[in-house]
């Protein structure tokens, strides 16, 4: 998994995009729903008083040893 961890400021503009990655709880069937919850984590500095963070953007891949199953 990776996911794209967006640093918003007070007025919504987005400063920041931070990737982080996990393992992908694997072999999962066709429609199946894994249930854990990822923390992603960014350094205080990066975000100061009076901003969030959103991650907005999360992908899947099978990883090179899968390709092409």
């Amino acid at each position: 998994m990776t996911f794209g961890t967006h640093v918003i400021g007070p007025l919504g503009i987005d400063w920041a995009t931070v990737r982080s990655t996990a393992p992908l709880p694997v072999p999962l069937a066709a429609g199946e729903r894994a249930e854990p919850a990822w923390t992603v984590c960014v350094d205080a500095w990066r975000v100061p008083l009076g901003w969030h963070v959103e991650t907005r953007d999360v992908s899947a891949d099978a990883g090179p040893d899968r390709a092409g199953d």
